[in-house]
């Protein structure tokens, strides 16, 4: 397949033509469906499996659907924490789209057990399968992000990011949507498992046409001890600045965009006094708003790879979620009967809160894309993957605790608007720190 995603300046360079173009790539295309597929399958069985959770087996089992919830954000985090640095020295010594491809495999073998988790209503088999889909979507994360470099040019790499971005919350926005609506209608068991096996086959097929890459250190002494290697992972990044604070930078959104999408499944039934679809809802305006922030960080940067509007991001995100919690302020909801999608949307006061759950993750999506690729941009090839991994292992670090300490104040008595303003007083002095970071980079301090 040709690629048709570059023209001519007229002065013999290339110049970046729309993102879009690269869509007509085969360096680029069957790697974004792969990537797609994975996202959506996974966010499609973690919906249908939180949603099942809230709405039905919590209450029979006799546990705290919030806490069942909270933890199952963690539980899937976990993997990225413990095998990042096993993923990055993968993506290292053998060949990248050999590693999707058997990854992929591995998916279809997880999903099966999710049937059986799904058909014997195990909250334990369930989450043990969430527990290993994040070592599958560990496994992934170096490939996707270290093969992006090999197969596009630098001024490319914008672009690319925020397709990458885009489809990834376009992946949670439908699999977050078609998982919720389909787990409880009448054959939704039976149709849930269905999917996420099928699902897994097609990312698969997709996987097989994703060009190989150049094997990068193909004598690698592969090392097991994950403490050891997931501490010289982080260590062999820290000295250089840029990519460090990049990284950390990345982990903070994770870490505040995990909250929110944790807390959402119990917001709208305990908060907004909603049903399952209402959930849904804020899952799906959250991924739309990411997308378009992706989206639209190519137009204003042109191409360009900078973070100078990584700090008025991060603002833009504290106040939505300020706005949120003020806009979450209303007398106790009933708890039964749960209101409808579309008695829902009849409220201007919840109109207001869609607003707001966009305003926060379209800044989201503005605020990350750069930093990706700052990261891509400035590791060399033979450390890309390690980067990423240490990227991983970062976020996923953050995502954790961010679990942990909603877990945390949701014991001590705190409502989950209450959490919600929390995030937005510290994103607002992370913008800070962040501001500090960009122009020392600017000045070219940032720099080793």
């Amino acid at each position: 397949m040709p690629d048709l995603d570059k023209k001519t300046d007229g002065c013999g360079t290339f110049s970046p033509r729309s993102q879009f173009s690269l869509f007509r790539s085969r360096k680029f295309l069957p790697l974004f469906l792969t990537m797609f597929l994975g996202a959506f399958n996974d966010n499609f069985f973690k919906s249908a499996m939180v949603i099942l959770i809230t709405y039905r087996l919590a209450d029979a089992s006799g546990f705290d659907a919030r806490i069942l919830v909270t933890a199952a954000a963690g539980i899937f985090i976990l993997p990225f924490v413990m095998f990042s640095a096993i993923a990055g020295q993968l993506a290292d010594k053998y060949e990248r789209s050999m590693l999707v491809r058997r990854v992929k495999l591995l998916e279809i073998a997880v999903m099966s057990g999710a049937v059986a988790g799904f058909y014997t209503a195990s909250i334990t088999l369930l989450m043990a399968v969430l527990f290993l889909m994040g070592a599958q979507s560990t496994l992934f994360g170096p490939l996707k992000y270290s093969i992006l470099p090999q197969h596009l040019d630098t001024e490319e790499l914008i672009g690319a990011n925020g397709l990458i971005e885009t489809g990834t919350f376009l992946a949670i926005l439908l699999g977050t949507i078609f998982g919720g609506l389909f787990v409880l209608g009448e054959w939704g068991i039976g149709l849930v498992s269905l999917l996420v096996v099928g699902i897994a086959a097609a990312g698969w097929a997709a996987s097989l046409f994703v060009p190989e890459t150049r094997v990068i250190n193909p004598f690698l002494e592969f090392r097991f001890n994950i403490f050891t290697e997931t501490w010289r992972l982080v260590s062999d990044v820290r000295p250089r600045r840029d990519i460090f604070l990049s990284i950390l930078g990345i982990s903070w959104f994770y870490f505040v965009g995990g909250t929110f999408l944790s807390q959402f499944p119990t917001y709208a039934k305990i908060v907004i006094g909603a049903d399952e679809q209402v959930a849904t809802l804020f899952l799906a305006v959250f991924s739309v708003g990411v997308g378009a922030g992706s989206l639209a960080c190519n137009g204003l940067l042109k191409g360009e790879i900078s973070g100078r509007y990584v700090p008025w991001a991060a603002l833009g995100i504290s106040a939505g979620s300020a706005a949120l919690y003020f806009a979450s302020l209303r007398p106790e909801t009933p708890k039964e009967p749960l209101i409808s999608m579309t008695q829902f949307l009849s409220s201007g006061p919840n109109l207001a809160v869609l607003a707001c759950l966009f305003g926060i993750s379209f800044f989201g999506g503005l605020y990350i894309v750069p930093l990706y690729a700052i990261i891509q941009s400035r590791s060399g090839e033979d450390r890309l993957a390690g980067v990423t991994a240490c990227c991983n292992v970062m976020d996923s670090l953050f995502m954790v605790i961010s679990s942990a300490a909603a877990a945390a104040m949701l014991e001590a008595g705190f409502s989950i608007p209450q959490i919600f303003l929390a995030m937005a007083a510290l994103t607002a002095a992370a913008s800070f720190v962040i501001r500090n970071a960009v122009r020392d980079q600017m000045k070219g301090r940032g720099n080793p």
